[in-house]
């Protein structure tokens, strides 16, 4: 089965580039998820076993739930650490982007940094329509997620034999949690060749899942209740609906980030349903809400999420953000399903 992405002529380039460089820093988006996490730490083992120094920055604090994955314990907050990445940058002879096209998405502040560094940008991504000014990209939005394309480079460059468990366990992470456990955006023959391959390296993929959803706390499974029960607005006959998470709610249940994770995908649970949207209030900054759009079939996330939201991401399954009050984002909401209609 053909999973090679490279031309040989784009190969050959990529080597050079990474022969070239000996401190490189690898780095995420803001609010990490399961295929940042695992995408980048991948791929910074695998340019540890070819010698390099390697520094793996994200830009805040990531889910609970993420933080058992392999390699974690090394990674740099910029938000904590900012003058340390900053020295890091300055010695940086290359500098890897994963899971994110845009540097906005690394936060304003980390991102302008990078951006002004001068230091040469690597994308490694499959989301829509990149703009990063990089010297080698790989983006591929047909694929599943970022870690399905970096287990695809290090193929390629011949890294397979080589290949941990733990960069497995990171890759399969990366690959299940941006396919909601492969129920959207899998359907590629290619996935389940690789999910193979990942096996071969000793993964128990079953524990990895357990590790990813099997881990929130009672209050989080009674936040979940009460947001399906009180606060989920259905917008019947339009097939699709939301739901607003208040700083009160958020205090009520104790919230931790990562606490909502996977709550958007549940009211597409209903017959027929198209969309669900979450609007959950920034629980520091206020006038700040974060947008999650999920969907099925052919409705597009990233359009409505571009057009409305400030965001954008995958046709099923897309995010943004609005600067106003819970209330007014409501009626956003509103007027953005209305827009729709003709599509649900």
């Amino acid at each position: 089965m053909k999973i090679e992405l490279l031309s040989d002529a784009q190969l050959s380039q990529l080597r050079t580039i990474l022969d070239d460089s000996h401190k490189i820093i690898t780095v995420c988006h803001t609010n990490a998820d399961g295929d940042a996490i695992g995408s980048m730490q991948a791929w910074a083992e695998y340019l540890r076993q070819r010698g390099k120094e390697v520094s793996v920055i994200v830009p805040d604090m990531f889910p609970d739930f993420l933080q058992w994955l392999p390699g974690n314990d090394k990674i740099i907050r910029y938000d904590k650490k900012r003058e340390i990445v900053a020295n890091l940058l300055e010695e940086a002879d290359l500098v890897c982007i994963l899971d994110f096209n845009r540097l906005s998405r690394a936060t304003e502040e980390l991102g302008n940094l990078i951006g002004s560094s001068g230091k040469p940008l690597m994308l490694i991504d499959h989301h829509l329509d990149p703009c990063v000014d990089t010297v080698f990209s790989v983006s591929f939005p047909q694929l599943s997620s970022t870690s399905e394309v970096v287990f695809r480079l290090i193929w390629q460059l011949g890294g397979y034999e080589a290949m941990t468990r733990n960069m497995a366990i990171n890759t399969y992470c990366g690959m299940m949690t941006d396919t909601g456990g492969f129920t959207y955006n899998s359907t590629a023959p290619e996935i389940y060749f690789i999910i193979s391959q990942l096996l071969v390296k000793g993964i128990d993929k079953d524990r990895i899942y357990r590790n990813i959803y099997h881990v929130f706390s009672a209050d989080r499974l009674r936040l979940t209740g009460y947001v399906l029960y009180q606060k989920l607005k259905i917008l019947t006959p339009l097939r699709a609906s939301y739901y607003t998470i208040s700083k009160a709610d958020q205090r009520r249940f104790h919230f931790m980030k990562g606490d909502a994770e996977g709550l958007v995908n549940m009211p597409l649970q209903m017959k027929g349903h198209r969309l669900s949207i979450s609007l959950r209030e920034d629980s520091e900054k206020p006038n700040l809400i974060w947008v999650s759009l999920r969907s099925v079939d052919n409705f597009p996330c990233n359009v409505m999420a571009e057009q409305y939201f400030n965001g954008g991401g995958h046709k099923n399954a897309s995010g943004g953000k609005l600067f106003c009050s819970l209330a007014e984002a409501e009626q956003i909401v509103r007027t953005a399903i209305q827009a729709f209609a003709k599509q649900l």
